[in-house]
C-alpha cells in the first residue's frame, strides 16, 4: 500500500462495532490504516485497510504493527459489566495488560497521539446527574474498574514518558452494523431482533432505568477530533453522549409493537446522563444525530 500524506494509523479492535466505523471513516480521510484484531465479520473490513491478526495481550507482535503509525486509537477491550463479572480474568488480562501493552509500544514508536477507548461504567451509581468527568468514580462491576484504570495508566504516561493520551468515556453506543452474535448487544439492537422475529421484548425490573444513547457515528467523529485537537494530550477523560437520556420502556415503545415481559433486574447503575461540556470545550465536539432518526434509519435498515 502506497504511502499517504496524512500517514499511518493504527485502530486496535478495527474488526468491532464501533472499530469498524472508525476504520471506514479514517481511511475516507485519506490515512493508511491499519488494524489490530480478530476478524470475525469481514463483510465490516474496509479494503483499503490492512488488517493484522494480532492479539495486544502480546507485545512483541503488536510492536512492528503501531511502529511508525500517527495516531493510534485504542479499542480493542473484552466489554461488558456482566461478562467482566462472570470472567474476571480475561477481561482483566486484554483490558488492563492489553492496554499496558499498547502504551508500551506507542511510548517506544514514538506516536504522535493515543485515543483510548473508556466507558461511562466507571461512574457506576451517582447520587447526582449528569455524571461529570470530576465525579469520583464508583464502578459497579470489574469492567468499570479496568477501564478507568486504563484511563489512569493513559494519564501516567503523558506525565512520566511525554505520550500524548486522551481517553473517551463513551456512554451506550448504538448503531447499524451491531454482531447480533455478540452475548453482549445493546437493547436496541436486541429490541429490532426480536421485532423482527416477531418475539416478546425483555426488560429487566420495570424498565424504568435510563440510559444515555449515542450514535457510533458521532462516536467515530469524535475520535478523529480527539486525534487531532491541540486542546488535549495529557491523558484528559471526556465523556462522549447525547446529554439526553431514555428509559428502556420508552426505547421499547419508539422500536414498538411486541408484548413486552419483565423480569428479574440485574445489577448495574440506575442511570446515565453526560455532560458534555467538557467534549465541546476542548474537541468542538458534540452529537448530530438525535436517537428518534437513528432508530428510524435502524428500522429501515431491518425493514420492520
Amino acid at each position: 500500500m502506497k504511502n499517504n500524506k496524512k500517514g499511518k494509523v493504527v485502530v486496535t479492535g478495527g474488526c468491532g462495532f464501533i472499530g469498524s466505523y472508525l476504520v471506514d471513516a479514517l481511511v475516507k480521510e485519506g490515512f493508511t490504516v491499519h488494524i489490530i484484531g480478530k476478524s470475525k465479520n469481514k463483510k465490516a473490513l474496509h479494503n483499503k485497510a490492512v488488517f493484522h491478526n494480532a492479539n495486544i495481550c502480546n507485545l512483541k507482535s503488536i510492536r512492528p504493527i503501531i511502529k511508525g503509525a500517527r495516531f493510534v486509537f485504542h479499542l480493542a477491550s473484552v466489554v461488558g459489566e456482566q461478562y467482566s463479572v462472570k470472567q474476571p480474568t480475561l477481561s482483566n488480562r486484554v483490558n488492563i495488560n492489553g492496554t499496558l501493552n499498547v502504551l508500551l509500544a506507542c511510548q517506544e514508536a514514538g506516536v504522535e497521539r493515543l485515543v483510548y477507548s473508556s466507558s461511562s461504567a466507571i461512574y457506576g451509581n451517582q447520587s447526582k446527574l449528569p455524571h461529570r468527568e470530576d465525579m469520583l468514580p464508583n464502578p459497579s462491576a470489574p469492567y468499570g474498574i479496568q477501564k478507568y484504570t486504563g484511563e489512569l495508566y493513559c494519564k501516567i504516561w503523558s506525565e512520566l514518558y511525554k505520550l500524548s493520551t486522551v481517553s473517551l468515556r463513551y456512554f451506550s453506543v448504538y448503531g447499524p452494523r451491531p454482531d447480533l452474535d455478540y452475548p453482549r448487544t445493546l437493547v436496541i439492537d436486541r429490541f429490532l431482533k426480536n421485532k423482527m422475529d416477531d418475539k416478546v421484548f425483555h426488560i429487566l425490573g420495570n424498565g424504568k432505568r435510563t440510559r444515555d444513547f449515542i450514535n457510533v457515528r458521532d462516536v467515530v467523529r469524535a475520535n478523529i477530533l480527539a486525534a487531532k485537537s491541540k486542546k488535549v494530550g495529557k491523558g484528559e477523560a471526556i465523556n462522549i453522549g447525547t446529554g439526553k437520556n431514555y428509559s428502556i420502556n420508552e426505547i421499547a415503545k419508539l422500536i414498538g409493537g411486541n408484548k413486552i415481559k419483565h423480569l428479574p433486574s440485574k445489577f448495574g447503575p440506575t442511570d446515565t446522563l453526560a455532560d458534555i461540556s467538557k467534549a465541546k470545550k476542548l474537541l468542538g465536539w458534540q452529537p448530530k444525530i438525535k436517537l428518534e432518526d437513528g432508530i428510524k434509519e435502524l428500522k429501515k435498515i431491518w425493514k420492520i
